[in-house]
């Protein structure tokens, strides 16, 4: 078995969800709930087909987010697995949709951090172990941290 670590690439303002799915009408199910779930969202997402033709599927209304996922998804090269980028919306805007999909199985994480993702392979193919998501922390929060972080939600809208 080999280790390997797959840094996701990505423009810095865009958000991902990274998944793991089992049916090949992942790539129409995902797209329709995030359409769905945000006006004036722009995505791009591809799924590692794991049987069959084994091919990445993807779709979007991004062209450059959903070429950037299928270059992500063929690296990462995981059975099964699937990867959103996402503009215009942050994963919390779509993430109950996407987990409520009969088919998606997990969410290894859903940020607009650097990510690495942390991959096995053996002869039977690749899966993922985990993902590294963002920095390790500098410490406990002080209270100077908490109002910034109370702040801060209040200022970009997600508490009153």
């Amino acid at each position: 078995m080999e280790f390997k670590s797959v840094k996701i690439k990505k423009p810095e303002e865009v958000n991902i969800i990274l998944g793991q799915s089992h049916f090949i009408k992942t790539v129409e199910d995902l797209y329709e709930a995030l359409v769905s779930s945000v006006p004036g969202i722009k995505f791009g997402l591809a799924f590692a087909e794991s049987s069959g033709a084994c091919r990445i599927r993807s779709e979007g209304n991004e062209p450059e987010l959903k070429k950037l996922a299928e270059e992500n998804c063929l690296e990462i090269g995981a059975g099964h697995s699937f990867i959103i980028l996402l503009k215009n919306a942050f994963p919390l805007n779509v993430l109950s949709a996407v987990k409520i999909i009969p088919e998606v199985c997990a969410i290894y994480c859903a940020t607009a951090n650097p990510v690495e993702v942390v991959i096995a392979e053996t002869d039977s193919g690749r899966g993922i172990l985990g993902v590294i998501d963002g920095a390790k922390p500098k410490g406990i929060e002080a209270a100077q941290d908490i109002a910034w972080r109370k702040d801060f939600l209040r200022k970009i809208g997600y508490k009153l």
